[in-house]
């Protein structure tokens, strides 16, 4: 066994079957890296440079944006060297850094989206205490524990996953994942306290998508009485919405895949579960809020109005 614990390098067995379209897929995956850090990048520097937009619910809506650029950072550059590589290969150190950063992303996410909607709660259901709940310093509170509570809970099941005896250097995945290094334990009992982790992790952001549907069955209560509460929910809460269903039904599709999945799924079906979530909640998000949120739209035009004078 100490052969085995010697493991320094993992292959990534993901894009064997794609050597005949590797260019494609490259120009492919570098289009959409670039969409993302355009429409993402565009967002945020409009929300830092505007001070009218440095309200609560612009603030969260750049801290997602914020959260996409770091989860596709720690995927499209690995991903893109693979596509013109002949050898899908990951170091160790690497891979559980990687797997750190999908995993910590995928939590911060709907962590911020579950903040999000508690926002929009208070400001629908509780307006008039909206300025004290959601102050700047609570606010700065609630995004940094946002996103430091995911990254240190998923930094504790990837040290756990660090001390395990691994018998293979395989992953069947386009990326590292911290389950799939899992998997290649030699010894299952010695996972008993990740997979215990991990269903903590797990329960823990089931209940913060109970919150979110929670703070929405209050906010559709309080606008069916309300034609100006109607207009508020449409202009602000349908985008949310709208984000949350995406990244969910992305999620949970690859999550199924990769835990439940037959192993006679075709590898191409497999890739796409696997990067869904990585390209349209990133591309989305920022498009769907610009376009719909007035102010954002508004202070985009004139920004290109000006550059094009």
């Amino acid at each position: 066994m100490d052969n085995v614990s010697q493991i320094r390098m993992f292959f990534l067995l993901g894009l064997n079957e794609t050597n005949n379209h590797r260019f494609t897929l490259f120009f492919l995956a570098l289009l959409c890296y670039c969409v993302i850090l355009l429409v993402n990048i565009t967002v945020i520097v409009t929300i830092i440079m505007d001070e009218n937009l440095h309200e609560p619910m612009y603030i969260l809506l750049c801290t997602c944006c914020m959260n996409g650029l770091y989860g596709t950072t720690g995927v499209y550059p690995k991903l893109l060297w693979d596509l013109l590589s002949p050898a899908h290969v990951i170091s160790y150190s690497g891979c559980l850094v990687q797997a750190q950063v999908i995993a910590s992303f995928v939590c911060a996410d709907l962590s911020i989206l579950s903040v999000m909607a508690y926002d929009r709660y208070v400001a629908i259901c509780r307006p008039l205490e909206y300025h004290s709940v959601m102050s700047k310093k609570k606010l700065s509170a609630i995004v940094c524990f946002s996103w430091m509570t995911p990254f240190c809970m998923v930094g504790m099941n990837v040290f756990l996953t660090s001390r395990l005896k691994l018998c293979s250097p395989y992953i069947s995945r386009l990326y590292c994942m911290n389950w799939m290094i899992v998997k290649l334990a030699c010894f299952p009992a010695e996972t008993d306290v990740n997979n215990i982790l991990t269903y903590i992790t797990i329960i823990i952001y089931i209940f913060h998508g109970f919150f979110i549907v929670l703070s929405y069955m209050y906010i559709i209560k309080t606008c069916a009485n309300s034609i100006e509460n109607r207009a508020k929910f449409m202009q602000t809460c349908v985008p949310h919405l709208t984000s949350l269903l995406i990244f969910l039904v992305s999620m949970l599709s690859d999550v199924i895949i990769m835990r439940y999945g037959s192993k006679d799924l075709p590898q191409a079906f497999k890739n796409f579960a696997a990067i869904e979530y990585l390209v349209i909640p990133p591309i989305m998000n920022p498009l769907i809020y610009g376009f719909k949120l007035t102010k954002i739209r508004n202070r985009i035009r004139v920004v290109i109005s000006l550059k094009t004078k």
